[in-house]
């Protein structure tokens, strides 16, 4: 991908104007995001649980590195032309951490920053156990994301896992409070019920993008998009669905080749090689490869 191709991606901002929510499918690495942007999404989620499951192998507890989050997303957006939502955790440490998690995942594309309020190490949204830091250490952080940016066009998401730990009321002060330091977007996690759905939509719905996420065998009631919408949430992201998806398909074609000792059984459910090359742009890789090869005369 060209300096110019990355230049003329779609402004984030311009389309969370839009009546219409915003669906962006969880990615982990840049096939599932090249994959997801070929079904016609129009954003990405890259989400930490996700990285720590197939990268790590292990459970979302805080385990990641900002390295390896940057390492994934800068993969991801030299592979696809569509904004990346980046999960961010903490920031990976203080305020001054956090301008560092800024700056380098800006530098590696991001078009907007996940940061929460949860103690460090943190772990997932959907777990028990969780802890917040206090309003003004967060809202602290909160700051030192916003002058650590480069480009007004990263945007900063605010999220608060206080739901949990201090109970509805007190998310949803958090919440005002972290709008008020000038973020872009707001995220209540693991809110529980329809109502509590509804009661943070007409809160903030008319003032700032609300993200929701569902989570599959989680805290929040799962909805489509468009029901999301039509209650006033403006992103919508299912971030795990896909290396859930994966892990289970994963499991049913392990236990085929253990026990057939041949792919033969699923050779209707895979790719064959021809056709995952056609996926991934082989033929047009080699293409290129072709005009710096030295056998071809310049065009001058």
């Amino acid at each position: 991908m060209t300096h110019a191709q990355q230049t003329d991606k779609p402004s984030l901002a311009q389309r969370l104007q839009q009546n219409q929510a915003l669906l962006a499918p969880g990615v982990y690495d840049a096939l599932s995001a090249l994959i997801a942007e070929q079904a016609g999404f129009e954003a990405l989620y890259l989400s930490g649980a996700s990285i720590a499951y197939t990268k790590l192998g292990r459970s979302d507890i805080g385990l990641t590195s900002a390295t390896e989050v940057a390492q994934t997303l800068a993969h991801i957006t030299d592979r696809v032309n569509l904004p990346v939502i980046v999960d961010a955790d903490t920031g990976f440490g203080n305020a001054l951490n956090m301008q560092r998690t800024v700056r380098d995942f800006e530098r590696a594309g991001a078009a907007m920053i996940q940061i929460e309020d949860q103690t460090f190490p943190k772990r997932c949204g959907h777990l028990d156990g969780k802890g917040v830091v206090p309003v003004a250490e967060m809202q602290g952080k909160l700051r030192a994301a916003l002058d650590a940016r480069q480009n007004s066009n990263t945007l900063i998401l605010a999220r608060t896992d206080a739901l949990a730990v201090e109970g509805m009321e007190a998310a949803l002060e958090r919440a005002e409070k972290y709008l008020a330091c000038g973020v872009d977007a707001l995220f209540i996690e693991a809110l529980r019920s329809p109502e509590q759905m509804k009661q943070a939509c007409a809160q903030f719905s008319h003032r700032i993008p609300l993200l929701a996420n569902m989570v599959e065998g989680g805290q929040t009631p799962i909805q489509s998009a468009a029901e999301l919408g039509q209650l006033g949430f403006r992103i919508v992201i299912f971030p795990g669905g896909t290396a859930r998806a994966v892990a289970h398909s994963l499991q049913a074609y392990y236990g085929s080749l253990q026990r057939h000792q041949t792919t033969t059984p699923w050779r209707d459910k895979m790719l064959d090689f021809d056709a995952l090359n056609q996926v991934i742009g082989t033929p047009s890789l080699l293409a290129l490869g072709k005009q710096y090869d030295g056998t071809h005369e310049s065009a001058n």
